[in-house]
C-alpha cells in the first residue's frame, strides 16, 4: 500500500511516499481503507525531531506519522462483527508518535470507531476527531455566554474557525485575529445571519493591529474583553491577553508560536495572580493543554459530540486538502501559516 514514511528527522522533504505491506487486522480490530488523514502542527514538530518536553516522545525511525483517519472498513479481524465491513468510519489512533495515519490502510481497534453519516465528507469527519474534539473541550472549559466579549487568536485555523462559530452561537461578541486579507475574509464568512454584527476580524499582520483590536473590544466592553481563547502564545498571545479585563478568563490551548503565553504564568506566592506585562492583574487562567491542564475526561465522547455538530450543520467545517503523496507540501504550508481550517491529506 501507499504510505508516507519519515526515515530521518528534518525538513518536510524527508516525508516520502513508500510502498509498505498491507496491514492485517488482529482480534478486536478492523482495517480501514483511508480516504482522509488528519495533519497536526504537532506532526511537524515530531518530523523535525524537536518533541523534547512535548506531549509525545519522538518516534523510532522509519515511521508512518499521523493519528487520525476516516474512510471505509474493508476487513475485520477475529471476533469483530462482520456488519462493520463497508461502513464509513472515523477514528483516532491513539496518543502515539507513530500512529500510522498517513497510509492508505490503517488498523483500528473496533472500540475506537465512530460511524460517519453518509452526508458528512471524510475530510470533514476527520477534522472532528482531533481538532473538533479539542474545540469541544475548550468550549466546555471556556463557558461562553451572551455576556462575553471574546478575543480569539489564529481565528482562520482548524480550531479557530470552529471556536468563532461557537462563540457567536453562544451570543458572545467576538474580536477575531487572523493573518492577512484572505484569512480575514474567511473568518467573516463564518458569521451567518444575525451573528455578523457581533464579529470583528482584525488582521494581526497589519500595522497598528493591536490598537485596532483594542478599539473593537472597548466598543462593547470598556474595561476589556471577558475571555481570551489563545492557541498561539508567545508575543502575539501576550498582546492579545492585554486586551482582557482584570478578572477575565484566559483559556489557553497551545503555543503554535513555539512559546506558551506568558500571561498565563502563575505567581504562586500570590496564589492566583498573573502578570501580562502591564502590571499585576487577577485573572482566571484555564489551561486546556499542557501540564497545568484539567483532565479532559472521555475523549471518545468529545469526538462524538464534535461529529454531531458537523453532521447537523451547527459547524461549517473548513479544511485545507492536500494529496497524500504531497504530505511534504502540507507540512510546509502548515509551518508557513499558509493554510486555513484543518489540514487534511486525501
Amino acid at each position: 500500500m501507499d504510505a508516507i514514511r519519515l526515515h530521518a528527522f528534518g525538513p518536510p522533504e524527508n516525508l516520502v511516499l513508500d510502498q509498505v505491506p498491507d496491514p492485517v487486522p488482529g482480534p478486536g480490530q478492523v482495517r480501514v481503507a483511508v480516504r482522509a488523514h488528519g495533519v497536526h502542527l504537532l506532526d511537524t514538530t515530531l518530523r523535525r525531531g524537536e518533541a523534547s518536553g512535548g506531549p509525545l516522545p519522538l518516534p523510532a525511525l522509519p515511521t508512518i506519522p499521523g493519528r487520525e483517519v476516516a474512510g471505509v472498513v474493508d476487513a475485520v479481524g477475529p471476533g469483530v462483527d462482520a456488519a462493520w465491513r463497508g461502513r464509513r468510519v472515523a477514528a483516532h489512533l491513539g496518543a502515539t508518535p507513530d500512529g500510522g495515519g498517513y497510509a492508505r490502510l490503517a488498523v483500528v481497534p473496533v472500540e475506537a470507531l465512530h460511524r460517519v453519516p453518509d452526508h458528512v465528507p471524510a475530510p470533514e469527519a476527520i477534522a472532528m476527531i482531533g481538532t473538533g474534539r479539542t474545540a469541544v473541550g475548550i468550549l466546555d472549559l471556556a463557558e461562553l455566554d451572551a455576556a462575553d466579549t471574546v478575543v480569539l487568536t489564529a481565528a482562520a485555523g482548524g480550531l479557530g474557525t470552529l471556536l468563532v462559530q461557537s462563540a457567536l452561537a453562544a451570543g458572545a461578541r467576538v474580536v477575531a485575529l487572523a493573518g492577512g486579507p484572505e484569512k480575514v475574509a474567511l473568518v467573516y464568512s463564518l458569521a451567518r445571519g444575525a451573528h455578523a454584527d457581533r464579529l470583528e476580524v482584525i488582521d494581526y499582520r497589519a500595522e497598528g493591529w493591536l490598537d485596532e483590536a483594542r478599539a473593537a473590544v472597548r466598543q462593547h466592553a470598556p474595561d476589556g474583553a471577558t475571555v481570551l481563547l489563545d492557541g498561539v502564545g508567545g508575543d502575539a498571545g501576550a498582546d492579545a491577553a492585554a486586551l482582557v479585563a482584570p478578572h477575565g478568563r484566559l483559556v489557553l490551548f497551545g503555543w503554535s508560536s513555539g512559546e506558551p503565553n506568558r500571561a498565563g504564568d502563575i505567581d504562586h506566592d500570590a496564589g492566583n495572580v498573573t502578570n501580562s506585562g502591564a502590571g499585576a492583574v487577577t485573572r482566571d487562567v484555564r489551561w486546556a493543554v499542557g501540564p497545568r491542564a484539567r483532565p479532559w475526561g472521555d475523549l471518545f465522547d468529545l469526538q462524538e459530540r464534535a461529529l454531531a455538530l458537523a453532521a447537523d450543520g451547527t459547524w461549517h467545517v473548513v479544511t485545507h486538502q492536500v494529496p497524500l503523496a504531497e504530505a511534504a507540501r502540507a507540512h510546509r504550508e502548515l509551518e508557513a501559516r499558509a493554510t486555513t481550517g484543518k489540514v487534511v491529506l486525501v
